[in-house]
């Protein structure tokens, strides 16, 4: 759930690397901003599946501690202490997306699937002979990494017919599927539109969505033929390195509050919606998609 806080404990507790005193000064200042904002967000409530007229109030006072924390961790000398491959600057917009949702996960159920996770791919089954396809199904369950994903954890028993034993498996089921990205580039759209393809065949009625900060793709990218339900581009700007960011003239822009009451109503409404479809569903009104 804390993915970032996570992060950086393992960065805090390595043995071989960021043991100089400048890397730990680093983590030491990264962690008194962390924890502030950690507690912060632990301490405001909501939104939750009742729309309130406060809602646009709590998700602003969310934004603000996430804008705060990420431009504090974004300065140049973290950047360039700890690169892209560590993953501690990219991981903030996946806790931010956990502390967006959390309130409203929480009140459909405690034991509720959020944040980073393995969710459920495929199902296939792979006996090393006929007797023993026999005996057990030796069934394999296919896994997709999810940056963030709100669903359930499900525990399934197989077996043969006339076997008492059978194979526990236990594997995740998201509604609701997150891809988050600094920037947004064609390569990981296909990516992600793919991953979408494969989530939506198994369990059609999940959401996937793209949340990046910025975006890299030209006017000649057919976004209609992706997979993705949504792509959100928090900043509404498009990539510019890492190292131009740093230029006295760069202009960033901030990350805007509509966009994100755009994904976290689009989240909700999909959470609180009756999914009831199929074929005898549809036959009742005469059209059935």
């Amino acid at each position: 759930m804390h993915v970032h806080g996570d992060n950086l404990h393992q960065k805090e507790t390595a043995e071989a690397k960021y043991t100089d005193a400048e890397s730990k000064k680093f983590l030491r200042e990264i962690r008194q901003q962390y924890d502030a904002w950690r507690k912060a967000n632990e301490g405001l409530k909501g939104p939750t599946k009742k729309v309130t007229p406060k809602d646009g109030d709590i998700l602003k006072q969310r934004l603000a501690l996430f804008t705060a924390y990420k431009d504090f961790i974004d300065q140049q000398k973290y950047a360039e202490k700890f690169d892209s491959r560590s993953n501690l600057h990219s991981s903030v917009l996946e806790e931010f997306i956990y502390y967006l949702f959390r309130d409203l996960v929480a009140e459909f159920a405690e034991r509720a699937l959020i944040g980073k996770s393995h969710t459920f791919k495929d199902i296939f089954f792979m006996p090393p002979n006929y007797g023993a396809m026999l005996e057990s199904p030796h069934a394999r369950i296919e896994k997709k990494d999810h940056d963030f994903a709100i669903g359930v954890s499900v525990s399934a028993v197989l077996r043969s017919a006339g076997q008492e034993k059978g194979e526990t498996h236990h594997f995740q089921v998201p509604a609701v599927a997150i891809e988050c990205k600094t920037y947004l580039d064609k390569t990981m759209l296909e990516g992600a539109s793919m991953a979408a393809e494969q989530l939506k065949f198994r369990n059609p009625n999940a959401l996937y969505l793209v949340v990046s900060e910025w975006l890299k793709l030209t006017e000649n990218v057919n976004l209609r033929k992706f997979k993705v339900d949504q792509i959100y581009v928090l900043r509404k700007q498009k990539n510019t390195d890492r190292e131009y960011r740093f230029l006295p003239d760069y202009n960033k822009n901030p990350v805007y509050l509509d966009v994100v009451e755009h994904l976290f109503n689009t989240v909700r409404a999909h959470l609180t919606a009756n999914w009831e479809g199929g074929v005898s569903f549809g036959l009742q009104r005469g059209y059935l998609l």
